[in-house]
């Protein structure tokens, strides 16, 4: 199985569509023909580059994925807490 690197900076969403795809035991390809059944125009490297947080997001790619995973914006963009105890 591939390693996921680092993430980057450009999102707040990539990493909960990351781990919302893998809870639903979901291929990159299957999101992003969902994605293209819904008029967002994607490929492989733009999905990856969304999950891995390298590129925007744009709010046409939000509305539909808050669709497609039946979540709310606030689940979409959450993020996660740090511990201090560490």
């Amino acid at each position: 199985m591939k390693i996921r690197g680092a993430y980057g900076d450009k999102n707040l969403i990539g990493k909960n569509v990351y781990r919302l795809r893998r809870a639903r035991k979901m291929k990159q390809r299957d999101l992003v023909a969902q994605l293209q059944l819904h008029g967002i125009n994607i490929n492989y490297t733009s999905l990856s580059d969304l999950e891995g947080q390298n590129r925007a997001v744009t709010d046409k790619e939000i509305r539909v994925l808050m669709e497609i995973f039946h979540v709310s914006f606030e689940e979409l963009c959450k993020v996660e807490e740090v511990s201090e105890d560490s």
